[in-house]
């Protein structure tokens, strides 16, 4: 019978997630960031020169 209390309070809480932490998160301590990108993907070019090279 505990059990099943238990186990049902559980699932309650899982349906409704505890959003009072988020809302209580001050923005204005995050950093700011520089994003780079590291792989770059290959230009059109740069494939075709591939393509037009024989295996070796």
């Amino acid at each position: 019978m505990v059990l099943f209390a238990c186990h049902q309070l559980c699932s309650n809480m899982a349906d409704k997630p505890d959003l009072s932490s988020i809302e209580k998160f001050d923005k204005s301590k995050l950093k700011k960031a520089e994003t780079t990108e590291k792989n770059t993907l290959p230009t059109k070019e740069t494939i075709d020169q591939e393509k037009s090279q024989p295996d070796a």
